[in-house]
């Protein structure tokens, strides 16, 4: 099928002439095509279709004359300039241009009549416009307002809007929607997806500005309704085509004997309903022969790693091997810790192992990993990265969990499902599991999640005690360290967390190994920043991602086992760090971290019985967003609404990881306001797929391109 008329193939310079500056910088901003330009939509706009006189002109708007021109002189004190009188017959003003060329002293010699656009200034000296527009009055005002579009260096907005202008001409503008999806369209009026670009790219000057500014006009409706359904469709079809795939139905041999009985009787706690909902929803997944593509969601300390253990036993129940892959090592050294105690013993019994694989590890380490692998021995591999190397080679890989999925990039995940499936002619695909305790609102785990079966932990296990935070100016630091000092004499441990490592010249931010050595001076301690050579564990240390593998290991062993009673640490121990003799969480200049980064860090404190607290230091003053986000981290401890509002305050692109590979997956339409267009895109994807096969092919084309396979991800 040819998706393509000519019209829409790749705009490009005569074969014997190299592009221009314009040319190249329209190429550097993805505006190949002429659909590509057409979709390059105003970023405002300016209105020229009217004339205003001098003296009905108010200070500090933005008004357009038709004047002549009274003088025009350049000066070189204070510093060279060019300042031009004009007048319209009701007043006049001084134009002022600290740059300049000899193009403007010619288009602005005495008696030239010229149309001028700026905004206006009053003073005490007279009117003034600084830098205003100019050009020759000749030919009849605009009748539609003036885009001013996104650009970049080299590309003139004039260049850029003939060229849209001749795009629009250009470009294959046909309707992509059957009839009946257009009927079902919830928008006022029956625009046209070409009426619509057109509209967009110039309004009528009686057009609400704040319609066209807000997105709210039937006109951007549109846009953001066919957007939202090439983004639908592609997430539709990728699952359609993941559930033609084969994958190894999991169906445990002995459920009364076999292992996840044996893990459930000796866990010390009791699952909670939705823990025991969950696993259920994942046992009948597994044991279907086609690939499991679920999410399991849930807040800080719901539980999912037992979930994980548990999904992980039918798997080896079945005979198959489990890999669980975490974004950083010392996330995944956790979950190889709580897996290795809870399922070694009942393995060892199968003459089976659970295994640790990173990239950290000696060559030797890692051969004897991978051979254990490769022969299945190993029933679970607990690593990172490490996981999906050529290297790697399953036996039998019927399960593969991924953990904080969304700290991995859009680039890794997919590359993790190439691995996966380079066994699909042998065993058939992998069911995947991923997991992440950042949860996803609605709109959301519609959209980027679509393709997806969502699991929900939406139940905390009974005995979690609330923590109490505070958000503390960082003037009172002395106050902080009096607390914590009475923290550690009543033998509890706390954490310090800072943004950096070591000073940076662009920031201010107080960095660890500075913080390390003053509260090392302030609690009387000596600086040890050798944890795995020292004779005892200090009982302040420091931790960091660019300590080697085992001095981590060192600290957080010795942290866990209550030897260190103050970490002053980075960020890597956002996730998956568990002592529950941790009662204080102090997170310096709390107000650069994002909401969900800031939940993470406070569910490291709360997971045992004493009262807990996290106190949040930040540097004044606080601008509006992060005044709303401290106070809704003061406010409220319900992931789901911290979500919510982080998604309101960061956008969508987080959530993805779409930033971490450089692709950006909504231009114009968004989640928060647009919920009834994605209803209806939702439906209608459903219904093209199975009806209107070909106009789906040609939608998601002209929308998506090459950046279908994100979608996958």
């Amino acid at each position: 099928m040819v998706l393509w008329s000519v019209h829409n193939s790749p705009m490009s310079s005569p074969s014997n002439k190299s592009p221009s500056a314009a040319q190249q910088a329209l190429q550097r901003m993805g505006l190949l095509r002429p659909i590509d330009m057409a979709l390059h939509i105003p970023l405002r706009y300016e209105d020229e279709t009217q004339l205003q006189t001098i003296e009905s002109s108010q200070d500090g708007q933005t008004v357009q004359w038709q004047v002549r021109v009274l003088e025009s002189v350049v000066t070189a004190r204070p510093r060279r300039q060019l300042r031009v009188r004009v007048a319209d017959g009701t007043g006049e003003c001084w134009l002022r241009f600290f740059h300049f060329f000899p193009s403007h002293q010619k288009t602005l010699s005495v008696d030239s009549v010229v149309r001028v656009r700026g905004e206006l200034r009053r003073g005490l000296l007279g009117n003034e416009m600084v830098h205003p527009a100019i050009k020759p009055a000749h030919g009849d005002l605009p009748r539609s307002l003036t885009p001013v579009y996104p650009t970049t260096a080299g590309l003139p907005q004039a260049y850029l809007r003939k060229a849209i202008v001749n795009a629009l001409r250009q470009a294959d503008l046909c309707e992509t929607l059957p009839p009946l999806s257009l009927q079902r369209l919830p928008i006022e009026g029956r625009w046209t997806l070409q009426q619509a670009l057109h509209f967009l790219h110039h309004p009528d000057p009686g057009v609400s500005i704040a319609t066209l500014e807000d997105r709210s006009h039937p006109a951007w409706q549109r846009l953001k309704a066919e957007e939202w359904l090439a983004q639908q469709l592609s997430q539709q079809m990728a699952r359609r085509q993941r559930d033609a795939l084969r994958a190894p139905a999991l169906q445990p041999t002995d459920n009364e004997h076999g292992l996840l009985q044996a893990l459930k009787e000796q866990l010390p706690f009791a699952l909670t309903g939705a823990q025991q909902r969950v696993v259920n929803e994942i046992a009948n997944d597994l044991r279907r022969s086609v690939p499991m593509h679920r999410l399991l969601q849930g807040d800080v300390g719901a539980g999912k790693t037992v979930v994980a253990a548990l999904a992980a036993c039918i798997c080896i129940d079945a005979g198959w091997q489990c890999a669980l892959m975490a974004p950083t090592e010392i996330l995944a050294q956790q979950h190889f810790a709580k897996l290795t105690q809870w399922l070694e013993p009942l393995l060892q019994k199968r003459n089976k192992r659970v295994v640790w694989l990173t990239g950290s590890q000696r060559k030797s380490q890692r051969e004897a990993s991978r051979q254990m692998i490769a022969s299945g021995e190993a029933a679970l591999v607990v690593g990172t990265q490490a996981l999906i190397q050529q290297d790697t080679r399953f036996a039998r890989l019927g399960l593969a969990i991924v953990d904080e999925q969304h700290r991995f990039g859009v680039a890794q995940r997919l590359a993790l499902r190439a691995s996966l499936g380079e066994q699909a002619e042998k065993d058939g695909m992998p069911h995947l599991l991923m997991m992440t305790a950042t949860p996803i609102p609605r709109t959301l785990a519609m959209t980027v999640m679509a393709d997806l079966d969502v699991s929900t932990l939406d139940e905390l296990p009974p005995g979690r005690t609330p923590i109490v935070t505070k958000v503390i100016e960082s003037g009172k630091r002395d106050e902080i360290v009096r607390r914590i000092r009475i923290q550690l004499e009543a033998g509890r441990q706390v954490y310090w967390v800072c943004p950096l490592v070591e000073e940076s010249e662009t920031l201010d931010l107080r960095n660890a190994t500075l913080t390390h050595a003053q509260l090392c001076e302030a609690l009387g301690e000596p600086v040890c920043s050798d944890v795995l050579h020292a004779d005892h564990p200090p009982r302040v240390a420091l931790l960091h991602a660019r300590l080697p593998a085992a001095e981590k290991q060192a600290v957080m062993h010795a942290f866990a086992a209550g030897e260190i009673q103050l970490l002053v640490s980075t960020t890597v121990i956002e996730v998956g760090v568990d002592v529950p003799n941790a009662t204080l969480m102090v997170i310096e200049h709390a107000e650069r971290f994002g909401l969900s980064q800031l939940h993470q860090l406070r569910g490291r404190v709360g997971r045992g019985a004493q009262a807990s607290a996290c106190v949040l230091l930040y540097e004044p003053p606080l601008g509006p967003v992060a005044r709303e986000r401290l106070a809704a981290m003061a406010r409220t401890h319900d992931g789901f609404e911290l979500a919510r509002i982080d998604l309101k305050l960061r956008g969508a692109g987080e959530f993805l990881g779409a930033r971490q590979s450089g692709s950006s997956w909504l231009r114009f339409a968004d989640p928060q306001t647009d919920e009834h267009l994605l209803d209806w895109a939702r439906n209608e994807a459903l219904w093209m797929l199975d009806h209107a096969w070909p106009q789906a092919l040609l939608h998601m084309e002209r929308w998506i391109g090459g950046k279908s396979e994100y979608f996958k991800a």
